[in-house]
């Protein structure tokens, strides 16, 4: 099952609507950081992460402008969110009022809200949020109606009387340092924050709403590097060697390849394009000997499997199947996973015909389908100078490699 099958809508809350206090009044949220803002970077996380439906962000009362500068200052925000309704809603006096008025303002500009619909609640001074961490809260929320990513704590926890001792002893196995996104199904949220703000108590967080009034909240693998710009110090580790955004990148190769016969009758296929000629790869699928070879480099990278093993020879369901599908079916895959391609260099061997005039529409076609740059791809072709199953015009074989990178 993938991700997109789990629920219909997913909403996006990001909390900006504090003052900043322990920053000397410094907007930490639109502070300038990379291509953008702390805000923009925080958005532009869930956007190239998932298919969201809705955004609201609680900004301060008056600060529309403001906030508009903050997010698409940041080009790639702007491109990314250009059909997506992005709401400015008021924040409150608290962060609970701040959520609840952009739960309020979701309702109100969506068509009734069906059971489920999905929530996350971000603070938006979190910039480096990765897509495992989104992706897995989602499917966490969609599972068990909510779920937070959290981290073990490193230092012994001690609880502390009001005037200074060791109260109590607590075992640090069972504790746990909750972080933002936090995903709730949309509708139970609502609810329970409409009761919590007349019920006269205070709440840190939305999972303690959620735990009074809905249930249990499930518990995802958080990340150190999605920390929460709280003090003046935070900002200069950003731009630090030492930050984790730095090197906790995680990188791997892999390598392809696939040899298939040349036969009349057939299409020559090459990733993707059909290539004016006499015979074509013989093969169960469409034998596009190229783009089989590519799905083998990126499953190899990500340690997934091969081709084989997602979409079996044996099975009749794969005869004359487009590879391209094939390749999209996986790539999905692997990126839900938090993958990202970093560059694809293939190797194409057949004797004719001359593959150069093709190369554009190939690397083109390849791009599309990873849903990536064709700057990042480049493929080339050699003959087999007459010698074996190659030169003789009797076989086509492709190898591919590729590094794939995860935060």
């Amino acid at each position: 099952m993938t991700m997109t099958t789990l629920t219909n809508r997913v909403y996006l809350v990001v909390v900006a609507a504090g003052s900043s206090t322990r920053m000397g009044g410094l907007k930490k949220e639109y502070l300038p950081l990379e291509e953008g803002t702390v805000l923009s970077r925080a958005v532009r996380s869930f956007l190239e992460a998932y298919p969201i439906t809705k955004i609201a962000i609680a900004i301060p009362k008056g600060g529309q402008r403001q906030a508009e500068e903050a997010l698409f200052t940041d080009s790639k925000l702007k491109q990314l969110s250009a059909n997506i309704p992005l709401i400015l809603a008021e924040g409150g006096k608290t962060r609970q009022e701040s959520v609840l008025n952009a739960l309020s303002a979701i309702a109100d500009k969506t068509e009734t809200p069906v059971n489920n619909d999905l929530v996350l609640i971000h603070d938006g001074a979190r910039p480096f949020v990765t897509k495992k961490i989104i992706t897995d809260t989602i499917e966490a929320a969609a599972k068990f109606g909510a779920s937070v990513p959290a981290l073990q704590p490193v230092d012994t926890q001690k609880e502390i009387s009001s005037d200074g001792f060791i109260k109590r002893h607590l075992e640090r196995k069972n504790l746990a340092a909750v972080q933002t996104p936090q995903a709730f199904k949309f509708k139970e949220l609502f609810e329970a924050h409409k009761k919590a703000a007349l019920d006269g108590c205070s709440y840190t967080d939305d999972t303690e709403i959620w735990g009074k009034y809905c249930g249990k909240v499930k518990i995802v693998e958080g990340d150190s590097i999605n920390k929460k710009i709280t003090y003046k110090s935070d900002l200069q580790m950003l731009n630090s060697e030492e930050h984790p955004k730095k090197d906790n990148k995680m990188i791997r190769t892999g390598l392809g390849y696939d040899l298939h016969k040349l036969v009349e009758g057939r299409k020559l296929m090459l990733g993707g394009i059909e290539i004016p000629f006499e015979k074509g790869e013989d093969g169960h699928s469409d034998g596009d000997v190229l783009l089989h070879a590519i799905t083998d480099a990126l499953l190899g990278a990500s340690a997934m499997g091969d081709i084989g093993s997602f979409f079996p020879p044996e099975e009749a369901k794969w005869k004359d199947a487009d590879s391209k599908m094939l390749l999209k079916t996986v790539w999905q895959e692997i990126t839900q996973k938090g993958w990202k391609l970093e560059n694809l260099d293939c190797v194409i061997a057949l004797e004719k015909p001359k593959f150069i005039p093709y190369r554009e529409k190939v690397i083109q076609s390849i791009a599309g389908v990873l849903e990536v740059n064709s700057d990042q791809i480049f493929v080339k072709a050699k003959t087999g100078e007459k010698i074996g199953k190659i030169g003789r015009g009797e076989a086509i074989e492709a190898f591919a490699t590729c590094l794939l990178s995860k935060n």
